[in-house]
């Protein structure tokens, strides 16, 4: 049924002029439209919106990621646009903060404005994406 429909991804925030910015000027993504209901990003071809809330309780985990090509090039160039990475002192990180998984995938969390985690991955060696298989 839903398998050959496209997926739309939502995040919240509590203050929609902040994350505009953020996800927009940031994040580079495209802004589509905004209005009452939501702020709309493309995504590379997926729709973000962005929610607002009047509170918000950011999840304990990771809520968007992104899968990239070269993770040090993109936290470099985050970082120079004011993005900090986060830390955690029971996880074994570099001096990027980028974590190596059993699968050799390579993961970088941050936060946005609102404290929603967000995560960058790039897959080990002959894995394109994260894509599941068929």
């Amino acid at each position: 049924m839903l398998k050959t429909s496209p997926i739309i991804a939502f995040v919240a925030t509590t203050n929609p002029a902040r994350a505009k910015k953020f996800y927009k000027d940031t994040l580079g993504l495209r802004f589509v439209s905004g209005g009452e209901f939501a702020l709309v990003f493309d995504a590379n071809g997926i729709m973000l919106r962005v929610t607002p809330v009047q509170e918000l309780q950011p999840a304990g985990y990771t809520v968007l990621g992104w899968t990239v090509p070269d993770i040090a090039k993109e936290i470099r160039a985050l970082k120079k646009r004011g993005v900090k990475f986060k830390r955690y002192e029971w996880m074994e990180q570099d001096e990027l903060g980028v974590w190596v998984s059993p699968a050799k995938a390579k993961i970088a969390w941050f936060e946005d404005p609102d404290g929603n985690t967000l995560s960058l991955t790039e897959f080990g060696r002959g894995k394109k994406s994260g894509k599941p298989r068929r």
